[in-house]
């Protein structure tokens, strides 16, 4: 196990006792690789990003952060232990 497996590709928390596997690039789209993620961002990525944005994004976690949302989403969940979880509203 690598140190990028102990933390959450969207946030870089550490990762606590539950771990979900995003594909940064949709199965649906031919995705293969998963990345480790709390799931409160697996659910905020999917409630801002439509499966043809997140194929066009890839593998770039950098560049799902710089959305104005994400970035405020992981300036928010930064402060909070890694087992938090509270109820992501959808993208309008």
């Amino acid at each position: 196990m690598t140190d990028d497996a102990l933390t959450c590709w969207l946030c870089a928390r550490p990762l606590g006792r539950r771990v979900e596997w995003h594909h940064p690039v949709p199965k649906s789209r031919g995705g293969r690789d998963v990345v480790p993620v709390h799931p409160i961002c697996h659910r905020t990525i999917h409630a801002n990003f439509s499966n043809a944005e997140l194929d066009r994004i890839g593998s770039d976690g950098r560049t799902l952060r710089k959305s104005p949302a994400i970035a405020k989403f992981v300036a928010w969940v930064g402060t909070k232990p890694p087992d938090f979880h509270a109820p992501t509203a959808r993208r309008k």
